[in-house]
């Protein structure tokens, strides 16, 4: 929808599309691309707003070493849970005087807890032993500092059933690297979700395989989960469906459709394990397209379907 600022025609959230979201509790998106033009000067992308208006304080994404994907580190299978309306990305930005811009980092209590409380119950209900929390606290005593104070509080709820460690995000990320396999279950703050987001994408081998869910009261919007707009092979035909359609198995299961969520995963993976490179897209080693592998995955569902 346009409306307008400063006189300059904007592209903002469609109201209209807010309220079917709400009314019907859960959708499936693409990632929104936000332009940097003079006709577009807020400070919060398209992506934030629609978290912001939804409260979607929750992002899932699933990070798994899948079939027939050549990686350099075999059996990771991570779960990153962040905080997903406030933090670096609470959008508050502006100009003190020229050239001195401050950008306010702001982290709530409440947010804090509910995402904390979140991420414990989920790993509990999936068998996850141990969550790490990732932080910045020696530097931003306070933000980050009540972050991991909320997060243990939660903690002690949870004591003989999900353990809990703390790790600095610096640290995490080379451990991420050298070492996934010893972690399970995330939790951090917005920004710091959104790096090793995409760290662990490289890990398990493309961006265009990592499935993710924004989680609010009453409704859920399921995406890509690295969130990577991949402008440079827009129109190509050559663009990894497995995220979204991972993502849909994800709406499917919360939906509870889990047959048509397994039929469906199950497609997915059979495709991924069997097909020859000729199939596969060139994000994970592939010559093939976007075409050529759904092909394979719709033959799939259509056999299961017999």
């Amino acid at each position: 929808m346009r409306g307008s600022k400063n006189g300059l025609p904007v592209e903002d959230v469609d109201e209209d599309l807010l309220e079917s979201i709400r009314a019907n509790g859960a959708c499936f998106k693409g990632t929104l691309f936000t332009p940097l033009s003079a006709t577009n000067t807020s400070t919060q992308s398209y992506n934030v707003r629609l978290r912001k208006e939804l409260d979607l304080g929750v992002s899932v994404v699933q990070g798994v070493c899948l079939p027939g994907v050549p990686t350099r580190h075999a059996g990771v299978n991570i779960v990153i849970i962040r905080e997903n309306t406030e933090g670096e990305y609470s959008g508050l930005e502006h100009e003190v005087v020229p050239d001195v811009v401050e950008s306010l980092k702001v982290v709530t209590a409440e947010k804090s807890r509910r995402v904390a409380e979140y991420a414990f119950t989920w790993a509990s209900l999936n068998n996850r032993k141990k969550i790490h929390v990732i932080h910045k606290a020696n530097i931003m005593k306070l933000t980050d500092g009540l972050f991991i104070q909320c997060a243990a509080e939660v903690a002690k709820k949870y004591e003989g059933i999900v353990d809990v460690d703390y790790h600095i995000v610096d640290n995490a990320a080379q451990q991420l690297v050298q070492r996934p396999t010893q972690y399970s279950a995330l939790l951090m703050g917005n920004a710091y979700g959104a790096i090793l987001g995409n760290i662990l994408a490289g890990i398990v081998g493309s961006a265009g395989l990592l499935p993710g869910a924004n989680i609010g009261p009453g409704v859920a919007v399921f995406e890509q989960g690295a969130r990577h707009v991949a402008q440079n092979i827009a129109g190509k035909g050559v663009a990894n469906p497995v995220a979204a359609l991972l993502a849909i198995g994800m709406m499917l299961r919360h939906l509870h459709l889990p047959d048509f969520c397994d039929r469906l995963e199950a497609a997915v993976l059979g495709a991924l394990a069997e097909e020859p490179a000729s199939c596969k897209p060139p994000d994970i080693g592939g010559t093939g397209t976007t075409a050529t592998l759904m092909k394979a995955i719709v033959d799939r569902l259509k056999e299961a379907s017999v």
